[in-house]
């Protein structure tokens, strides 16, 4: 590791400590200034305190592998606390579960994944399985059809970039497997009409799917806070 030469293979002896830390502080020169809110959606940042508590909590479980749940109970036991904070504050009954992921886009696949598994049990002659998604769904969703053979079907939006519920119906047929929406879209952070694509799922007795990564989790409080938020979550 060199702060001026790039390595293109293991050196032949290793540097000391203060000499990798003080090249690796070097590479940080040329990022963006995201303290300065330079980055957005890329990188959240509250205030010096709340870094320094993150960095700390990081550090404690920082040689801990949750590959083996019963192994570190610790972090098993912060996993359920999250999620069923996260199930009383979306309004979920005792039925539903949760995982906590690195991120959206491991969220999503894993998402897709599991009704693509879904789908092959109850729909076992579905060789062609299709996404009905409004075309402001997040990329991710791409990802995930390319990697898990999905194919995704996007209906057109508004004019103010919301999902039409009848555009989407028109491209429902017997390969569908599942209908998604926003709450809200990625980058345009508008919220689909949620209660009207559920009932056009259940019409056709197919699973919903509602991406809230980017925002979502504020707006239970927009909602505390006396803003008018129409029903997006497990109501």
């Amino acid at each position: 590791m060199s702060e001026g030469k790039n390595l293109d293979r293991i050196p032949k002896e290793g540097l000391p400590p203060d000499e990798i830390l003080r090249a690796i502080h070097a590479f940080r020169e040329d990022d963006i200034p995201w303290r300065e809110g330079k980055t957005w959606s890329l990188m959240y940042h509250a205030n010096d305190a709340h870094e320094s508590l993150l960095k700390d909590a990081s550090e404690a479980y920082f040689s801990s592998n949750y590959l083996n749940p019963l192994a570190f109970k610790g972090l098993k036991r912060m996993e359920q606390e999250v999620v069923g904070m996260v199930r009383e504050m979306l309004h979920g009954d005792s039925q539903v579960c949760g995982t906590m992921t690195s991120g959206g886009t491991e969220s999503l696949l894993l998402a897709l994944y599991t009704y693509r598994e879904w789908a092959r049990k109850v729909k076992p002659n579905g060789h062609h399985p299709e996404v009905v998604v409004p075309s402001t769904i997040h990329p991710a969703h791409d990802k995930a059809a390319h990697l898990f053979g999905l194919k995704l079907r996007k209906a057109r939006v508004d004019e103010g970039q919301a999902a039409v519920p009848g555009e989407m119906e028109k491209l429902i047929n017997k390969n569908t497997i599942l209908i998604c929406a926003s709450a809200p879209s990625y980058p345009h952070g508008i919220l689909d009409p949620i209660r009207e694509i559920a009932d056009l799922a259940q019409r056709h007795k197919l699973p919903m799917h509602v991406d809230s990564c980017i925002g979502g989790f504020m707006l239970p409080w927009v909602e505390a806070l006396g803003y008018p938020i129409p029903p997006w979550d497990f109501r």
